[in-house]
């Protein structure tokens, strides 16, 4: 069982199921909302328990974003696929997951580097997204 929650507890959650190891996006979308990369993991959308009340912003065509309406956490990306990301850093520790790669390196800002030697993807990486170990 992992659970987590946002900043004011306010909005909980739990899964039963395996977490998709970490993945840290660089996009865009992922810097403005989260004020860097966001390091996210991800379950089957249906296996995630939610308690409370998460607000939704669709930020694009495809894809949504769950915040809580209380403190402004950020909790979920919901875009095409089975799965929904969640925020790794809202987790209850310990999660036994560790971070195993880059996506969106192309949108990365310049005021940080990338340092480890993790696989990297210029964009999106469906095989490293989806990846369960």
């Amino acid at each position: 069982m992992t659970t987590g929650s946002c900043l004011c507890g306010q909005v909980t959650f739990r899964t039963d199921a395996t977490l998709r190891p970490v993945i840290a996006c660089h996009c865009v979308q992922c810097r403005k909302t989260s004020g860097h990369h966001v390091a996210a993991t991800s379950a089957p959308r249906d296996s995630v328990r939610v308690t409370g009340e998460v607000r939704w912003f669709r930020s694009s065509d495809t894809a949504r974003r769950g915040f809580c309406p209380t403190c402004g956490s950020n909790l979920f990306w919901d875009g095409p696929g089975a799965n929904l990301s969640i925020f790794a850093g809202m987790l209850d520790s310990p999660t036994g997951i560790r971070l195993a790669g880059h996506i969106y390196c192309a949108h990365k800002s310049d005021y940080y580097e990338i340092t480890d030697d993790l696989p990297r993807a210029e964009q999106d990486d469906p095989v490293l997204t989806t990846v369960v170990r």
